[in-house]
C-alpha cells in the first residue's frame, strides 16, 4: 500500500510539474506574441484603451459597446426583406442596387471588423468605414484599369446616360485683356468656390501654412507646364497669380489654418451628458463630439534632415499628383467638371486624407512606429493606380510636346532640388565641423 501512495504522489507531481510548466510555457508564449507584434498593433488606438468620462457616460455609452451580432442581425433581416420585394424588369435597375448593396454589407464588416485608426471624433466606426469606401474605391479603380479607355467611357454611361459625349473644350487664356467683363466671367466660374473650399479642406489635412504655400505655387506651375495638354490649364497670369493664389487660394488655406489653431490652442475637457445640468451644455456637448479628441501640430521641418526633407517631397507629390488625376481623368473619361461623380471623388479623397496624412505623418516621424497605417497604405495606392489609368487612357490623346522653356524650367528646378540635399544634409555638415575643428586649434 505504502508503494501505490508513493506511486499516485509521484504522479500527482509530475502533473503539477507538467501543468506549472505548460502555464509558464503559455505565460511566456502570450508575453512574447505581444511584444513580436508590430508597433501598429502594439500602440492599440481603439476606443476600449482610450475611454474618457463622455465615452462612459451611460447616455452615450450605448454607441461605444460591441453590438456585432445585432447588426448582423439587422443586416440580415434588411436582405431578406429585399430579397422578398418582388421582382423588377429592369436589368440595369436590379445591378445597381445589387451594386450598391454589396458596397452596403462590405462597409457593414468594415466597420465592425477593421482596426481602429488614429482618429477617435465622431467615431472610430466612422473611420472604418472610410478606410471599407477606401478599399472599394480601390478596387474599382484596379477594374477600370483592365478596360480600354472606350470601354470605360462606356461603363460610365450605365451609370448616367447623360456621359459618354466628347468635352467642350474650352479655354481660360484667350482674353486676358483686364476689363470687367473678363473679371466677371472668371470670378463666377465654377473653379472658383472650389478653389477656396478645396484649400481649406487641404489646410485641414496639412495642417501647416508654408506647406500649402508650397503646394498652391507648385499646382499653379504644374498648370503652366501641362497647358499644352489640357485646355483647362490655360490662363491668365492674373487668374493664375491673383485670382487663385492670391485670393482663392489664400482665403482658403487662411480660414483652414485658422480652424487648426483653433483646435491646437483648444482646452480638450470632455465631459459626460450626466455631468451636464442644462439642457444647452448637453447640445454643445453633442456637437463637440464632431470635433477631434486632442489635436496633434504637424511640424515637417523640411530642412531639419534628409529623411524630413523626403517626406515633404513625397507628400508634396502625392497632392500634386491627386489633384492633376481630377482634370485628366475627366477628360480622358469625358465627365464633365461639375459632374456629381466628380464631385464624390473630390469629396472622398477628402476623407481619405484626413486619417491617410495623419498615419503617414506619424510612420514618418515616429521612430517607434515600424509600419504605415492602412489608411495611408490604400490612399497611395489609390493615387499610384489612377496614375496607370491616366497612362494607359492618354496614349495617344495628347500629341502636342511640351515646348521648350517647360523642358528647360524642369531640368534646372530638379536639379536644385537633388543638389540642394547634398549640399544641406551632406556638404555643409563637413564645412561646419572643420570649421568647429580650426577654432578648437586656435
Amino acid at each position: 500500500m505504502a508503494d501505490q501512495h508513493t506511486a499516485e504522489a509521484a504522479i500527482q507531481s509530475h502533473l503539477k510539474s507538467r501543468q506549472a510548466s505548460s502555464a509558464s510555457s503559455i505565460s511566456f508564449a502570450s508575453e512574447s506574441s505581444l511584444s513580436d507584434k508590430p508597433e501598429w498593433f502594439t500602440k492599440d488606438t481603439s476606443v476600449q484603451y482610450q475611454k474618457t468620462s463622455a465615452e462612459v457616460d451611460p447616455a452615450i455609452g450605448f454607441f461605444y459597446t460591441p453590438r456585432t451580432l445585432t447588426i448582423l442581425g439587422a443586416m440580415l433581416l434588411s436582405l431578406v426583406y429585399v430579397a422578398m420585394t418582388p421582382e423588377l424588369d429592369d436589368t440595369m435597375t436590379n445591378v445597381k442596387i445589387g451594386v450598391v448593396a454589396s458596397i452596403g454589407v462590405f462597409c457593414v464588416f468594415g466597420m465592425l471588423q477593421f482596426r481602429d485608426s488614429l482618429l477617435l471624433r465622431p467615431h472610430p466606426a466612422l473611420w472604418r468605414v472610410v478606410l471599407s469606401l477606401g478599399v472599394v474605391y480601390q478596387i474599382f479603380l484596379v477594374f477600370l484599369l483592365f478596360q480600354n479607355k472606350h470601354d470605360a467611357r462606356r461603363f460610365f454611361t450605365y451609370l448616367d446616360p447623360s456621359l459618354g459625349v466628347p468635352l467642350p473644350e474650352k479655354s481660360y487664356g484667350d482674353a486676358c485683356e483686364l476689363t470687367y467683363e473678363n473679371i466677371v466671367d472668371q470670378v463666377f466660374d465654377e473653379f472658383v468656390v472650389a478653389h477656396a473650399l478645396g484649400w481649406f479642406c487641404k489646410a485641414l489635412i496639412l495642417r501647416d501654412y508654408t506647406f500649402c504655400w508650397i503646394l498652391s505655387i507648385m499646382f499653379e506651375v504644374m498648370e503652366y507646364s501641362l497647358s499644352h495638354q489640357l485646355n483647362n490649364f490655360d490662363e491668365c497670369w492674373w487668374d493664375h497669380w491673383i485670382l487663385d493664389v492670391l485670393i482663392c487660394n489664400w482665403l482658403g488655406m487662411y480660414l483652414g489654418v485658422k480652424t487648426c489653431e483653433y483646435f491646437e490652442m483648444k482646452q480638450y475637457s470632455w465631459q459626460g451628458l450626466a455631468e451636464i445640468p442644462t439642457l444647452r451644455g448637453k447640445m454643445k456637448r453633442t456637437m463637440a463630439q464632431f470635433t477631434p479628441k486632442s489635436w496633434t501640430k504637424f511640424e515637417w521641418d523640411m530642412t531639419k534632415s534628409f529623411k524630413s526633407y523626403s517626406t515633404v517631397l513625397f507628400i508634396l507629390t502625392m497632392f500634386l499628383i491627386c489633384e492633376l488625376n481630377a482634370f485628366y481623368l475627366k477628360t480622358l473619361l469625358w465627365i464633365p467638371p461639375a459632374h456629381s461623380i466628380n464631385v464624390i471623388r473630390i469629396f472622398a479623397y477628402f476623407m481619405f486624407g484626413i486619417p491617410g496624412v495623419r498615419e503617414a505623418y506619424q510612420y514618418f516621424h515616429d521612430v517607434n512606429c515600424k509600419r504605415i497605417g492602412p489608411q495611408a497604405w490604400l490612399l497611395i495606392g489609390s493615387i499610384a493606380t489612377e496614375v496607370l489609368i491616366v497612362c494607359k487612357f492618354g496614349i495617344g490623346e495628347f500629341p502636342n510636346p511640351a515646348p521648350k522653356e517647360i523642358v528647360y524650367f524642369w531640368v534646372v528646378f530638379l536639379s536644385l532640388l537633388t543638389a540642394f540635399p547634398i549640399y544641406q544634409f551632406y556638404l555643409l555638415p563637413k564645412f561646419q565641423d572643420k570649421s568647429k575643428g580650426k577654432l578648437k586649434a586656435q
